[in-house]
């Protein structure tokens, strides 16, 4: 029986591209297999139930959360998010690669429960660039983005913490370096 894959957490500031990677990444691989958060915040324009979350109220999240269901969650901007544990090792148990898009607390709480997870650090060009990227979304007031680029700073020093680095300069070249990785390319 061949190795069971490694789980890969793609972490790193908001705004840094995280979801515009994957999204390259599964255009090109669509059988890298990306668990969906469950979410107590409110779907934003486009999103899809089931897609790109979760929709849960909060009463559904304390029972994911009080039932073990969770690898990992956290809250942020007033909203929590979680990584619905039992399809994360089903398809790990099937043989095939699989990404969480995480947060940093999220990543610190896998790597706890799952040292075996592989976690890459997605970094901003700048500072500049990752400011320019969280202020030109028009989708948050002010005091969202505010705590935005303040996890931002915290979240940028903990770089240290992953494996891997990858510098977002270019969506193709990291969603290239992130599907080595996860050994699909």
């Amino acid at each position: 029986m061949s190795e069971r894959p490694r789980l890969t957490v793609l972490s790193g500031p908001s705004g840094v591209g995280k979801s515009t990677v994957v999204a390259h990444m599964r255009k090109q691989f669509p059988e890298v297999w990306l668990s969906v958060s469950a979410t107590t915040r409110h779907p934003r324009p486009g999103e899809r139930d089931g897609v790109q979350y979760h929709f849960v109220d909060n009463e559904q999240f304390d029972k994911l959360v009080a039932n073990g269901e969770l690898l990992e969650w956290a809250v942020f901007a007033g909203n929590r998010y979680g990584t619905p544990r039992q399809a994360v090792v089903e398809k790990l148990d099937k043989g095939e690669p699989v990404l969480l898009e995480i947060d940093l607390q999220g990543a610190r709480q896998v790597k706890e429960s799952m040292p075996e997870a592989q976690l890459v650090f997605l970094a901003p060009p700048s500072w500049e660039e990752l400011v320019r990227r969280l202020t030109g979304r028009g989708t948050e007031s002010q005091d969202v983005i505010d705590e935005r680029l303040a996890a931002a700073r915290i979240e940028l020093a903990a770089e240290a913490e992953f494996d891997t680095t990858l510098v977002n300069t270019s969506v193709e070249q990291v969603a290239a370096e992130l599907l080595a990785l996860l050994g699909v390319a």
